[in-house]
This record gives C-alpha cells, structure tokens and sequence, in this order.
C-alpha cells in the first residue's frame, strides 16, 4: 500500500533540512539507495520545490523514477518538469543546474531495468500505480 501524501510530504521536507545543513552527510543514502535532491519550478505557483529522491547513475545523467511510492497518480515534480525541464540537482555538496526529460521505448526500457535492479521495489510500485511510472533522465548542464 502506497504511503500517504502527508506523510510523505513531511517526511521530504524533514529530509531535505538535513541533506542541505550538512551537504548530504545526512540524507545522501538511503540504507544502499542514493539519494539527491531535485529542485522544480512549480507549474502553477512559480516557486522553487525540493524533493528528495533515489536516483541511478548512467553515465554523466541521473536517472530518476516518477513512482510517487506506487501511487495511481503521478508525482508533482513530475508535472513540474513538463512544464519546465529546467531543474537543480544536488548530489551530497554538488549543486548542478540540469535538464530533465522523459526516456522512451529502448531507452526507457534499458533505464528501467536498471532501476529496478537497484531497487527491486520498483516493480511492486509499478503494479499497484495503474499508470505507467515515468523515467526521466536528468543531464547536468556544462557549468
């Protein structure tokens, strides 16, 4: 069963205080799952969102999952970045600003599965979510 909104929002906001005060000396792990943060524009409010999130290295990208922990509707830093691909992510004390787009067919496919074998739990999420989960690859920009 999918975790609650809510708590999930607590629970990011909690996370993302502690990966930022000590440059992701906390927060940058997950038992073995890395974890970054990913900074959006909000679609609607124009703000500046944080979410923490796993995230699989491919090559110099980032490959993230929109699972939203196995929801039936998709995460709101997904819509944010369809609606601006411009994104910030943090990995422990590196800041980047980056692009963010959707992987399709082969490419979705080969990302997918390399999720799935870093975190198994991907594929439950995928089967409680009646949608297909989002794969979207993020490309740091040459700073």
């Amino acid at each position: 069963m999918p975790m609650n909104p809510t708590v999930m929002k607590l629970f990011a906001r909690n996370h993302t205080f502690w990966y930022r005060l000590t440059g992701g000396a906390l927060g940058s792990k997950m038992g073995k799952a890395p974890i970054l943060l990913l900074t959006t524009t909000g679609r609607k409010s124009g703000r500046q969102i944080t979410t923490p999130l796993q995230y699989v290295k491919d090559g110099d990208n980032v490959v993230l999952i929109a699972s939203n922990a196995g929801h039936t509707f998709h995460a709101q830093w997904w819509f944010n970045i369809k609606a601006n691909p411009k994104v910030e992510i943090q990995i422990k004390a590196d800041k980047r600003s980056a692009t963010a787009a959707a992987a399709e067919g082969e490419e979705r496919d080969r990302l997918w599965q390399k999720a799935v074998d870093q975190y198994a739990g991907y594929a439950d999420y995928q089967k409680t979510a009646d949608r297909e989960i989002p794969v979207v690859v993020v490309t740091p920009s040459a700073d």
